[in-house]
């Protein structure tokens, strides 16, 4: 992995002192609204101010991140001759900021790259700053994008997508709100799991996997009652981005490819799409891969003692069901927005992802027409 990887509280605000020694002069700055007006970008624009780095704000990004909105970052990038981009947010504006450094060296529309190996050019010199715990996308060598025109979330996935450098300064994860950190770090649970149980798993990939479902089964809990816990949140930051590394090697599966199809035609945010979906996947996964899921529920902490392995595999479902419950995210995606008059584009959507290939156990169009259909009705 080509990312340098910065760990340290407040070290944001320490992005100037870094950008200068690698002789940047001139950031646009990628982010939404609500960070910006939040606040949590002075402290880095301070450092920029301290090394005389001048930077410019493109603050339009939306959650799930359209074409249209890459085009209008590209033009704000095209207005000054900027050196390096800083994605600061979530992962909606990481994945912009991503997608706007690829299309700053390469021809054409950013969906043009759709798919695995197709981006032509190195990058721009991009640093991703996380906002939440939870896409891990600052570590990871894709970024997703809807295409406005049929709806679908289309993956671009390249080595010239992995960010230069990550700052991970889990202060300014402290006034996440708590829906926020527990979509989020349910989204970071599940790219582990995915991960975990992925064709393309190796002993790697696996060993971080886990060690990513552990710290989140340890800390999520205390990190959405208890925001302000500075320890909750590093571990958090932490998870998510070791979860982050796993699937950039595996990819995912089965919850990823239909939460992104759901994303693509309802608009729904991606970590509590992942998170309503999660169970009924796994469910449908266990029998394909149930030695991974006693490794999955040692490491969340679940007794496993004198008990079956599918008996231990239920274990996993039935406490993420019960931490769904605890955070308020609704256990069918009816109550997400979905609409089954769409189910045809959204199997065919769910079908097309890259992440159906190497799900643990085969998937068939009639099997995502399923897990869609108990998904909206909440029937586990």
């Amino acid at each position: 992995m080509p990312t340098r990887i910065i760990f340290e509280n407040n070290s944001s605000g320490k992005l100037g002192e870094i950008l200068e020694k690698e002789n940047k002069k001139n950031v646009l700055v990628v982010t939404d609204k609500g960070v910006l007006n939040a606040g949590l970008l002075n402290a880095m624009f301070q450092s920029f101010d301290n090394s005389n780095i001048s930077y410019g704000i493109f603050d339009e990004v939306e959650p799930n991140p359209k074409s249209s909105t890459i085009r209008k970052g590209v033009q704000k990038l095209s207005e000054s001759n900027f050196d390096a981009i800083v994605g600061f947010g979530g992962g909606s504006s990481i994945d912009t900021a991503k997608a706007i450094a690829v299309m700053a060296t390469n021809e054409g529309e950013i969906l043009d790259y759709e798919g695995v190996g197709n981006v032509i050019n190195d990058s721009l010199f991009l640093v991703a700053v996380p906002t939440t715990a939870g896409t891990g996308s600052e570590v990871t060598a894709s970024t997703i994008i809807t295409d406005e025109n049929t709806l679908f979330k289309a993956a671009i996935i390249s080595p010239k997508v992995f960010p230069n450098l990550a700052i991970l300064d889990a202060t300014l994860t402290l006034g996440c709100p708590p829906g926020i950190t527990s979509s989020t770090g349910i989204d970071a649970l599940t790219h582990a799991i995915e991960s975990y149980i992925s064709k393309q798993s190796n002993p790697i990939s696996g060993s971080i996997a886990l060690h990513a479902i552990s710290l989140i089964s340890k800390n999520i809990h205390k990190a959405y009652y208890y925001g302000t816990d500075l320890e909750s949140r590093e571990k958090m930051l932490e998870a998510s981005m070791l979860a982050g590394l796993a699937f950039s090697q595996t990819r995912l599966g089965n919850v990823h490819a239909i939460s992104q199809a759901l994303g693509g035609v309802f608009d729904i945010p991606h970590g509590i799409a992942n998170a309503a979906l999660l169970p009924y996947v796994l469910k449908f996964n266990a029998p394909a891969c149930l030695k991974e899921m006693v490794d999955i529920a040692n490491a969340m902490g679940i007794q496993t003692e004198n008990e079956s392995d599918v008996i231990i595999a239920e274990k996993v479902v039935n406490t993420i069901v019960e931490w769904n419950h605890s955070f308020d995210i609704p256990n069918n995606t009816k109550d997400l927005g979905v609409d089954l008059s769409e189910i045809d584009k959204l199997i065919a959507d769910s079908m097309r992802s890259g992440n159906i290939l190497v799900n643990p156990r085969l998937t068939t169009s009639k099997d995502v027409e399923k897990l869609i259909r108990d998904s909206y009705d909440g029937v586990l």
